[in-house]
């Protein structure tokens, strides 16, 4: 397995989906592939309207995203992409919606001390702890944990790799 150097910054005024499809456009290119060598890239996004929220780098960064979501509904959208070596690609991106219960200071500083929200877009982990202060989720499930299953599936299988 390959993991590509890319830079993951926002460009200015760039939208949360068109965000997540070039990161992983670029993830997927960054690796080079041949023969039936199969690349299989994804970027996951957590956006508040048009505000993308980061993978936070300190503990106050995640308070700061915790603290935006408490209580509101936000997006979280995942892009795949999957190339064979002979360059034939196919590419999915799926949004979820998912609505987070009020989050008081201790919640916050429980699940803060935890450190699931390390290297977590948005600061949480939905499969974690995390899980409790989700009120509503539509859309995918796995693609709020990291990775919509059933279009990966489907975008392997419709480039011939075989998936049960």
């Amino acid at each position: 397995m390959s993991v590509p150097d890319v830079d993951e910054t926002p460009r200015l005024r760039e939208p949360p989906r068109a965000l997540a499809l070039r990161l992983a456009r670029a993830k997927a290119n960054a690796v080079e592939a041949g023969g039936d060598d199969i690349v299989l890239a994804a970027d996951t996004v957590v956006a508040c309207g048009r505000r993308v929220l980061p993978k936070p780098a300190t503990r106050d960064a995640a308070r700061h995203c915790l603290e935006m979501l408490s209580g509101r509904r936000h997006q979280v959208l995942t892009a795949v992409v999957v190339r064979r070596g002979d360059g034939v690609f196919g590419e999915r991106l799926v949004v979820s919606a998912v609505t987070f219960a009020r989050l008081d200071g201790p919640q916050i500083a429980a699940y803060l001390a935890g450190g699931e929200w390390e290297g977590k877009a948005g600061g949480y982990a939905a499969q974690g702890h995390a899980a409790a202060f989700i009120r509503f989720l539509s859309g995918s499930y796995s693609n709020v944990v990291g990775l919509p299953l059933f279009e990966t599936a489907n975008l392997l299988r419709g480039l011939g790799y075989p998936v049960p």
